[in-house]
């Protein structure tokens, strides 16, 4: 099994709308990428609770069988249409992948 991590520190404001807004997108946008692929396991979207200073915005947890799935979700076109509304919502990105 291979577990993938991102974690992302969103700007105040993008595109128009604020933080809050902004975040509630992106985790829809996440949440639908759920199941996209086959060998697709657990995948799990949250937006940090409020009032923690050392806390990313929003984190995805994620599970696939192995690497060869992952890569199929990476490349879905589906993943790829969300690519460019992260990257302008995005301060940071952090990624981590393992196997256990």
């Amino acid at each position: 099994m291979l577990k993938h991590i991102v974690m992302w520190k969103f700007k105040d404001h993008a595109e128009g709308a604020d933080k809050a807004t902004n975040l509630r997108k992106a985790k829809a946008l996440l949440d639908a990428c759920a199941g996209i692929v086959p060998g697709m396991g657990r995948f799990e979207v949250a937006i940090a609770q409020p009032g923690l200073e050392c806390s990313y915005d929003l984190v995805l947890y994620s599970e696939f069988a192995d690497q060869a799935t992952l890569h199929a979700y990476a490349s879905h076109p589906q993943h790829e249409a969300l690519k460019p509304f992260m990257g302008a919502m995005r301060l940071e990105r952090q990624c981590m992948d393992y196997l256990s």
